[in-house]
């Protein structure tokens, strides 16, 4: 017989519904709150169906076994080290496989700024299930998530579960952005981490990581939001910041570990990541305006 809830071992806690719209008007909490969440350990004849589907989002992480869940009219199979995220109001349908059930935390998120999180893991209605590389990490999260709600669900503690549900979320994007070792992307971050005192050519990299150059530049805008050399710049730069905070080295001398011929140009570089000269960069804690020339070196 198909159960909702009752398994060994579970844990399940639900907020008030006046609570829930106190904490929906208040700053933080009005931009992401808890309103449902629990664990369900091999919850063999686990199912759920919701025709109208919720006026939350919700999020379930699949720590081992596998389901399979029917989000508005596709049919999807939920494994270990998967999440299934459900858009509000979408109809739904979900359950524990037959031979190996699964064993589940889930949240019920409601605030204004949960589907904008949910939409950067990059699910949809149509596909609805994502990776979790980090179990350990979210099931962590997810566990303290519970356990605030288990406490009471006062208001700092409705505080203290939305804080961690949105670490929960911005980490399991995270996850999905960064590059898996081994792959392309992460190779060719580890090259560029390595010669921060040289040029990089592009199609040499992308050689170098066996993919084509547009598809490697694919790979990096991704991921950082820009190109490979664009990263490659970040990268020194932020050698650079070292240097100026960590060392008496002069600019000249740093411009030279960096790779950079031309202190002056190295200076013009640095002001149009950072908004000040190198030196300026170095004063900025002294306790009184900079005013840099233009090139300052």
């Amino acid at each position: 017989m198909p159960l909702q809830e009752g398994f060994r071992g579970q844990r399940l806690t639900s907020v008030p519904r006046p609570l829930v719209a106190e904490a929906l008007r208040r700053p933080i909490t009005g931009r992401l709150v808890v309103t449902d969440a629990g664990y369900y350990p091999d919850a063999a004849d686990h199912r759920m169906h919701r025709p109208r589907g919720t006026p939350e989002v919700l999020l379930i992480i699949c720590a081992s076994g596998s389901g399979w869940a029917r989000v508005g009219s596709g049919m999807h199979r939920v494994g270990a080290w998967q999440a299934l995220v459900i858009p509000r109001g979408v109809a739904h349908e979900y359950g524990a496989d037959e031979r190996s059930p699964w064993t589940i935390w889930w949240a019920h998120l409601m605030g204004s700024d949960v589907s904008k999180l949910a939409d950067c893991l990059e699910a949809t209605t149509a596909r609805p299930v994502v990776p979790v590389r980090s179990i350990g990490r979210a099931v962590a999260l997810m566990d303290e998530i519970v356990t605030y709600l288990e406490r009471d669900q006062s208001p700092v503690r409705l505080l203290g579960a939305a804080g961690t549900a949105w670490k929960l979320l911005t980490q399991l994007s995270v996850d999905r952005l960064l590059p898996e070792p081994g792959d392309p992307l992460q190779r060719a971050m580890s090259y560029l981490a390595e010669r921060l005192d040289g040029k990089v050519k592009v199609p040499e990299l992308a050689r170098l990581v066996g993919v084509s150059p547009s598809h490697l530049s694919t790979l990096f805008r991704r991921a950082t939001g820009g190109g490979v050399l664009a990263h490659h710049t970040a990268l020194r730069m932020a050698r650079a910041r070292q240097l100026l905070d960590t060392t008496d080295a002069t600019v000249t001398e740093i411009a030279s570990e960096l790779g950079f011929d031309d202190a002056f140009y190295f200076s013009r570089v640095f002001r149009k990541h950072h908004g000040l000269s190198p030196s300026g960069f170095r004063r900025r804690h002294e306790g009184y305006e900079v005013a840099d020339a233009a090139f300052e070196v």
